[in-house]
């Protein structure tokens, strides 16, 4: 753990995680769980992306297949290619990454994969289960890591008031979905801010737990944060050779009773959650 008693180890909980999800597999007979990521063209932070995902497999027993397609690909023989993974029986999870080339309809390739299949959890089908409170879908991997940080470090949230800055489909909006659910980790007043919303410093002060999903390197500063709030910072902002979050970190830790790094904080539970999720799809 980190010697700041203030900042949230996430690569210590996901190595838990991990190691759970490890001796899990490691217990089943027959074969392993399988996924399979889709890589279009050469795009080095998807690469590197797709290598540590790969690398997680590898660490718990799961068995990942590459396929690495041309950035020229049509939409109609990408669709082909998840066609051929969806029934296939040594498959179990789907993972397309993004961002797309711009012949490819996103939505459309979301949409092609199966729901159960969808260790994004991105499908429209695990999107609803998600907002009806059912709990056989899929969840989105960041969201999901997230409620798993808090719940690992004893973070109330049961009627707490909780800011989250940023209302995109993988992170902002699914977060805000579980924080409401009637769940004891849960339970939750939720604020979706946003770069629309007016005073958004006087928002983000009220929140007992705020969350930054913004992509914008160092914009939520110490005034815009209560004292002893908790701060969770998604963003990864790359800056020079340096990863930095949304968070203007080494003022706003001065304020807050827990914190985020970045690298180190929401990063490694995304991983952990896209490999508990595929193991959710095989069983």
């Amino acid at each position: 753990m980190p010697q700041n008693k203030k900042i949230i180890d996430g690569r210590a909980v996901a190595s838990e995680i991990r190691l759970k999800l490890k001796d899990k597999i490691a217990q089943l007979s027959g074969r392993r769980p399988g996924l399979a990521f889709i890589l279009i063209g050469n795009d080095e932070a998807s690469k590197a992306y797709v290598r540590m995902k790969k690398k997680g497999c590898e660490e718990v027993g799961i068995t990942s297949h590459v396929l690495h397609l041309s950035e020229k690909i049509s939409e109609r023989e990408l669709l082909a290619e998840i066609d051929h993974l969806n029934s296939s029986e040594n498959i179990d999870g789907i993972l397309v990454q993004q961002p797309l080339p711009k012949q490819i309809h996103t939505d459309k390739i979301v949409e092609a994969i199966d729901p159960k299949k969808d260790v994004d959890g991105f499908h429209p089908l695990n999107i609803g289960k998600l907002l009806l409170g059912h709990t056989d879908g899929l969840v989105p991997c960041t969201p999901l890591g997230i409620i798993k940080l808090l719940r690992a470090y004893k973070i109330q949230t049961d009627g707490k008031e909780v800011v989250i800055v940023g209302r995109s489909n993988i992170v902002g909006k699914p977060l805000a979905a579980l924080l409401c659910q009637k769940q004891p980790w849960a339970n939750s007043t939720v604020t979706l801010a946003h770069s629309h919303t007016e005073n958004l410093a006087e928002v983000t002060k009220r929140a007992d737990i705020l969350i930054t999903a913004l992509g914008s390197p160092g914009s939520i500063t110490a005034g815009m944060v209560k004292d002893g709030a908790v701060v969770i910072d998604v963003g990864i902002n790359r800056t020079m050779n340096t990863l930095i979050g949304d968070v203007a970190f080494a003022e706003v830790i001065e304020k807050a009773s827990l914190i985020t790094p970045v690298p180190g904080g929401v990063g490694p539970m995304t991983i952990a959650m896209l490999l508990s999720n595929t193991l959710k799809a095989f069983s």
